[in-house]
């Protein structure tokens, strides 16, 4: 029984972290992945701010705005 009271508590503590309700920024998203990408050496590339449901031309590097929108990254 107290292993239960304690799973729960763990459990409750986990879903109430400021994490969860954060809404990430896209425009501050967008400028992290650029600041770490050209951190890398890649000079040549976009990010694209597309609606979560948007067909993906390249590969989804981040979510933000709630998970609402996605940000895309094309090399080239």
């Amino acid at each position: 029984m107290a292993q239960l009271i304690v799973a729960a508590v763990v459990v409750g503590l986990g879903l109430a972290s400021p994490a969860w309700a954060q809404r990430k920024d896209c425009g501050e998203l967008k400028g992290e992945i650029e600041a770490k990408i050209k951190k890398n050496g890649v000079e040549k590339f976009t990010l694209d701010i597309v609606e979560k449901d948007a067909q993906a031309d390249g590969k989804v590097v981040g979510s933000c705005d709630g998970g609402t929108k996605k940000i895309v990254y094309k090399r080239g």
